[in-house]
């Protein structure tokens, strides 16, 4: 048993004035304080962060809906205009000016509908063609 005491005793010992000594004491005290303060800046930094983020999402929105006010308001003046007033009475009552004939065209047919589409075929064919060929067309058509 002596030798059990015997090492306990000694194991405090070279603790307490090993591991224990003012100068271990203030540099763990330090160290402690330094881990706080980075966990800290850290924290604050991350707080600042999410709240920039907030800010610019809520200007975001504050934008968009002062362009929507604006549309809005845009489109009541437009509505309110004599312009879009006559225009809709014409669509709704079938109303003209005088002197004015009133003409109705018919759907357009099929072949006007794709009238268009052969010549974006013409071109997609144009542009396959090699640049060598497109110089020699240019350079002697």
């Amino acid at each position: 048993m002596s030798k059990f005491s015997d090492k306990v005793r000694r194991l405090k010992y070279k603790v307490k004035h090993d591991f224990l000594s003012v100068e271990n004491v203030v540099l763990l005290i330090a160290i402690v304080m330094c881990l706080s303060w980075t966990y800290k800046s850290v924290e604050a930094m991350s707080r600042n962060w999410e709240l920039n983020e907030r800010l610019s999402a809520e200007k975001k929105a504050l934008e968009l809906a002062t362009v929507e006010v604006e549309t809005a308001e845009l489109e009541n003046e437009y509505l309110a205009s004599a312009e879009y007033q006559e225009l809709a009475a014409r669509k709704l009552a079938n109303k003209q000016l005088p002197g004015e004939n009133m003409v109705y065209l018919e759907e357009n047919s099929e072949a006007a509908k794709n009238k268009h589409k052969t010549a974006e075929v013409e071109e997609t064919t144009v542009a396959e063609v090699s640049n060598y060929e497109k110089w020699m067309r240019f350079l002697f058509p």
